[in-house]
C-alpha cells in the first residue's frame, strides 16, 4: 500500500490550520444543532468526517457559492448520503444557504431532506442514500469530465460500511478502467457502523490493499490531521492514470466526548440536554484554539 510522504511539499502555516480547525468546530456545532433539533439523523458518522470537509471546502475544492451550477467548478459527492448533516452544516458554513436553516433539517417544509438532494438543496452536486451508488455517479462525472476535456475535479466522501456494497467494488473497477485520475475518494474508517465494529458486521478489511488490487493509487491518513489531509491530496494530483484513495482512519463522534468511538451514536441524534453539554465541549475547544492563536 502506498502511504503519504513524509517529505512536505505543500504546507500551510499555523495561522491557517487554527482556522481550518476553528472552521470544523463550527460545523460540527451546526451538526448537533441540525439533529438535535429534527430529533432524528446521523450525528456520529457526520462528526467523523468533519475535518475531511472542512479541507475540501475551504481550502481544497473550485466552488462558488454565488455561482454553485459553474459547469468548471469540483464536485462533491457525499455517498454516504445519511450523513446529510454534515453536508448542509459544511455548506451553510461555506454561504450557500443561512446557517439558522440547519435546525429545519428532516422538516417537512424544509430543504434540508434526510438525504441530500440535488434539486432542492443549494451546492448539492447529488442525491444520494441508497448507499454505494455515489461512487459510482461520481466515476459517470469524472468521465464526462474526460471526454469534454474539462479540468474538474470529482471528490467522493465513504463510509466504511457502505464497502459492503458490491456495487462499490464494480465502481471501484470501472474507475481504473477508465484511467480515471480526475478522481478523488475519501473512506471514513471510523470502523463503526449502525450494526456495530464493521470487522463483526461484514468485515471488508483489507481495504487498502483491495483498491491497489482494483488499480487504485492508495493512500492512508490521519482523518483528523490537516496537513496529512493536504499532502494526500497533493500526492492525489500528482497521479496519472489511476484513481485515487484515501482511506482516513477517523473517529466516530470526534469532538464530542461522549459520542466517540460509540456506534451507538450512527443514527440517535442528541436529546436537548445532550446538545447542550456537546455544544459546551466544543466552545471549549473553540476558546482554546483562540488562546493557541495569540
Amino acid at each position: 500500500m502506498q502511504q503519504i510522504q513524509i517529505e512536505r511539499i505543500v504546507f500551510m502555516d499555523q495561522k491557517e490550520i487554527l482556522s481550518l480547525k476553528r472552521t470544523a468546530t463550527n460545523i460540527r456545532k451546526g451538526i448537533l444543532k441540525a439533529t438535535c433539533a429534527a430529533g432524528s439523523g446521523h450525528p456520529g458518522g457526520s462528526l467523523s468526517i468533519t475535518d475531511i470537509m472542512t479541507y475540501l471546502y475551504f481550502k481544497e475544492m473550485n466552488i462558488d457559492p454565488k455561482d454553485p451550477h459553474n459547469p468548471d467548478r469540483d464536485r462533491f459527492i457525499m455517498s454516504k448520503g445519511h450523513c446529510a448533516p454534515v453536508l448542509y452544516s459544511t455548506l451553510a458554513e461555506r454561504g450557500f444557504f443561512p446557517k439558522e436553516d440547519l435546525t429545519t433539517l428532516r422538516k417537512t417544509s424544509s430543504y434540508l431532506e434526510g438525504h441530500p438532494n440535488l434539486k432542492s438543496t443549494p451546492g448539492v452536486d447529488m442525491s444520494t442514500g441508497s448507499l454505494a451508488q455515489g461512487l459510482s455517479t461520481a466515476i459517470g462525472m469524472a468521465l464526462a469530465g474526460k471526454l469534454d476535456n474539462k479540468n474538474y475535479r470529482v471528490f467522493v466522501g465513504m463510509g466504511d460500511g457502505e464497502l459492503e456494497e458490491g456495487l462499490v467494488w464494480e465502481a471501484a473497477m470501472a474507475a481504473a478502467h477508465y484511467k480515471l485520475d480526475n478522481l478523488i475518494c475519501f473512506v471514513d474508517y471510523n470502523g463503526l457502523q449502525i450494526d456495530g465494529k464493521i470487522t463483526d458486521v461484514m468485515n471488508p478489511e483489507p481495504i487498502a490493499d483491495k483498491f491497489v488490487a482494483f488499480g487504485w493509487y492508495v493512500q492512508s491518513i490521519d482523518a483528523h490531521d490537516f496537513e496529512q489531509i493536504e499532502q494526500a491530496i497533493e500526492n492525489a494530483k500528482k497521479q496519472k492514470g489511476k484513481p485515487n484513495m484515501i482511506v482516513a482512519h477517523s473517529i466516530k463522534g470526534k469532538g464530542v466526548s461522549f459520542m466517540e468511538n460509540q456506534a451507538g451514536w450512527h443514527g440517535v441524534a442528541p436529546k436537548p440536554e445532550e446538545c447542550e453539554k456537546g455544544l459546551a465541549e466544543l466552545d471549549a475547544y473553540l476558546a482554546s484554539l483562540d488562546m493557541e492563536g495569540q
